[in-house]
């Protein structure tokens, strides 16, 4: 099944494209990794598939036009996860976790609210933080619990904009091992921005590698991740060897124009 389907896409500030005629889909149960370089339009996909921003083409979410959706509508189905923003109004660890079921929640919280809240923050490994002010964490903790509020709208969806970036390699690979095998029980569909194309190889199902506001190439990791595309589009001259199955790249130098 295709969670979301996306043709035509293009979006741009002041007459200029920063998304040029992008064609996509994503299949519940998958893991994309969105990457390129710095500029490419990486940040801007993601939050034009969020409809934070308003772009042309079409944008189908379980084969609904999202144009059509009410917020609430999109935000039962789809979690996103920013790179960097304002803290969150709530106090503490648990009452930020528990803003993401605000899509499902009547006048009062019940009972199931507060048992998946908890749920999500032992999965996160939070639970010693749930009293604790958001405010006083470190940029990593803060990544975690941002991830687990979306986690709590249980999304069908989840859009993560540099998930990682914030984060020690320990806790790289916890959150992404959590995620990973979360879309394998969940049947969601993840859709990632990430710089580190050795944690994208190992991690994603399908890359989509964008230059220029463009999809360079799309597929199976394996197959896009070679000396060549990383030359054409990152400018770096580059090792790939297979590691345990997976590609795994050694940069060697900048190639200057």
């Amino acid at each position: 099944m295709v969670n979301i389907t996306i043709k035509g896409l293009k979006f741009g500030y002041n007459g200029s494209n920063i998304l040029d005629d992008l064609d996509l889909e994503i299949e519940d149960s998958e893991v994309l990794g969105l990457v390129g370089p710095n500029g490419s339009g990486k940040t801007t996909m993601i939050k034009c598939i969020d409809r934070i921003l308003k772009p042309r083409g079409s944008i189908l979410l379980e084969g609904k036009k999202m144009e059509t959706m009410s917020r609430i509508e999109i935000a039962r189905r789809l979690g996103y996860v920013p790179q960097s923003g304002p803290a969150p109004l709530a106090t503490t660890v648990f009452d930020t976790v528990l803003l993401g079921r605000r899509p499902h929640m009547g006048w009062q919280v019940s009972p199931s609210d507060l048992h998946k809240v908890t749920e999500v923050l032992d999965r996160l490994h939070l639970g010693e933080f749930a009293l604790k002010d958001f405010c006083e964490l470190s940029g990593g903790q803060k990544q975690k619990v941002l991830i687990a509020r979306a986690l709590c709208q249980e999304p069908s969806v989840l859009l993560l904009d540099e998930p990682t970036s914030n984060l020690d390699m320990r806790h790289q690979l916890e959150v992404l091992e959590i995620i990973t095998t979360l879309v394998k029980e969940k049947r969601i569909s993840v859709v990632m921005a990430l710089h580190d194309l050795n944690l994208a190889a190992r991690f994603a199902d399908k890359l989509a590698i964008l230059k220029n506001g463009k999809i360079y190439a799309a597929g199976d990791p394996a197959d896009l991740l070679t000396a060549r595309n990383i030359r054409e589009v990152y400018g770096v001259e580059a090792m790939v060897m297979d590691i345990l199955g997976r590609p795994y790249i050694v940069p060697i130098r900048s190639l200057q124009d």
